[in-house]
């Protein structure tokens, strides 16, 4: 039986949850999509010379930096006609952006590269204009930096020994060229700034901690996703607090091998299925309680918003409109062992976002 994401819908079979552990190409020779699933780390070789549309290609490195009380987001995405570095800090409890800056450039096809993989050392510097975007990749931390004039955000983050993600490579139906691949890397405390000529923010390993949201994507000219994640600490049923997070998406091509959905537990990744939300949040009802329940039961929570982080690019034939919901999470999570965690008050997002792109 199909299954929308506008509400509540008896739960199509999605048991498969393919997992790959060992290295295999993502594309033929011919750009056909090979693989087709879900992984703990990247085990996707992903050639981007093999992608049969390249105007379609699209490969982002964005992160997104938060202690409950300020989010801040850097990124550098490439979509072949163009694409952009750029910088984002705002006061979630204020609902106020207090910084915004982006170095765009035109024509990305065969500039600003980035690495093929998102979770093994690698070094990324790219100068457009007066901005500079740099990444730097080691075994136990990733510094990131932004600058332009008078604005820097530096960032450091530590990757915890044995760290888990999960990526995912989801086909689209009738599309056997084109693919969704993400890799999700939650649970990095971090700290560091922000600045500007006048004034600056800091960070906190203490409370602070960082998402990379890693994509190489071939997609369909218009998409519709829900994307939630939350990385943050915990107590645990031993009195002592542990790392948690949390992925999930959903709505974004073919389901039918693996959902993008998990739970981190100390640095572990815990699978489970398929996540809707009870009640369609279009077109005015965000700020509204989003209760999510995975088709397994596992992941049982409801985010209670305080924030709608909204954004609205539409430049015509391009459109890339989001509500980026902030919130407090509370509810259950059963792990894979069967253990199951209370969680409360915890913060964490929840995006619907609509492109065309």
């Amino acid at each position: 039986m199909k299954k929308t994401y506008r509400g509540w819908q008896e739960w199509e079979n999605r048991s498969l949850q393919t997992e790959y552990t060992e290295e295999t190409p993502l594309l033929s020779e011919d750009g056909t999509l090979l693989a087709k699933g879900w992984a703990r780390r990247n085990v996707f070789r992903y050639d981007r010379e093999r992608v049969k549309f390249p105007l379609r290609r699209k490969e982002w490195d964005f992160y997104q930096i938060s202690d409950g009380k300020r989010m801040l987001q850097i990124s550098f995405a490439n979509i072949s006609l163009g694409g952009y570095a750029s910088v984002v800090l705002v006061d979630l409890r204020a609902g106020k952006t207090l910084l915004s800056d982006m170095a765009p450039f035109v024509g990305g096809m065969n500039r600003y590269i980035l690495p093929p993989k998102g979770d093994v050392p690698n070094d990324v510097f790219f100068r457009i204009g007066n901005a500079s975007f740099e990444a730097h990749t080691g075994a136990e931390r990733r510094r990131l930096r932004y600058e332009n004039g008078s604005i820097r955000a530096e960032i450091e983050m530590e990757i915890l020994p044995g760290l888990e993600n999960i990526t995912t490579v989801l086909p689209f139906q009738d599309y056997p060229d084109r693919y969704f691949m993400t890799t999700k890397q939650n649970c990095m405390p971090c700290e560091g700034t922000v600045q500007t000529a006048d004034q600056k923010w800091s960070f906190s390993k203490e409370d602070s901690f960082c998402i990379l949201d890693w994509g190489r994507v071939c997609t369909p000219y218009s998409l519709v996703w829900y994307w939630g994640n939350g990385s943050g600490r915990i107590p645990g049923p031993d009195g002592k607090e542990h790392l948690f997070g949390f992925e999930i998406t959903w709505g974004i091509g073919d389901e039918s091998n693996a959902t993008e959905t998990c739970v981190f537990y100390d640095g572990k990744a815990h699978k489970f299925g398929a996540v809707d939300v009870e009640t369609f949040p279009k077109p005015d009802k965000y700020m509204e309680p989003w209760k999510f329940l995975s088709e397994d039961g596992r992941f049982a929570l409801t985010m209670t918003p305080f924030y709608d982080h909204h954004s609205d690019l539409n430049v015509g034939v391009m459109r890339m409109h989001s509500h980026q919901v902030h919130g407090l999470w509370n509810g259950t999570v059963t792990l894979d062992d069967g253990q199951v965690l209370e969680i409360r008050d915890f913060y964490a997002f929840c995006e619907y976002v609509e492109n065309r792109w």
